[in-house]
Formats: structure tokens, C-alpha cells, sequence
């Protein structure tokens, strides 16, 4: 594997930890058609 795939795997392994818990979160007014957005814009 080389370091870019490493990177991505990374990124990876920490968006499908992060954006769950970040989605549930109160303390942040993010609208969930903004979080899908994002999360979408991840994954191009």
C-alpha cells in the first residue's frame, strides 16, 4: 500500500467514526441537509 492509499484509508477510518457522532451532536446548528453535503463532498 502506498502513502496516499495510507492517507485515505486513514481519512476514511476517522469520517466513518467522526460524522456519526458529529450528526448527533447538539451544540454545533448544522442543518442535516448541510451535514449530507458535506459528508458528500467527502466521498468525490
Amino acid at each position: 500500500m502506498n502513502n496516499l492509499d495510507a492517507v485515505f484509508v486513514d481519512v476514511d477510518d476517522f469520517c466513518q467514526t467522526f460524522l456519526p457522532v458529529w450528526e448527533n451532536t447538539s451544540f454545533l446548528s448544522v442543518s442535516n441537509k448541510e451535514t449530507s453535503l458535506f459528508a458528500s463532498q467527502l466521498t468525490k
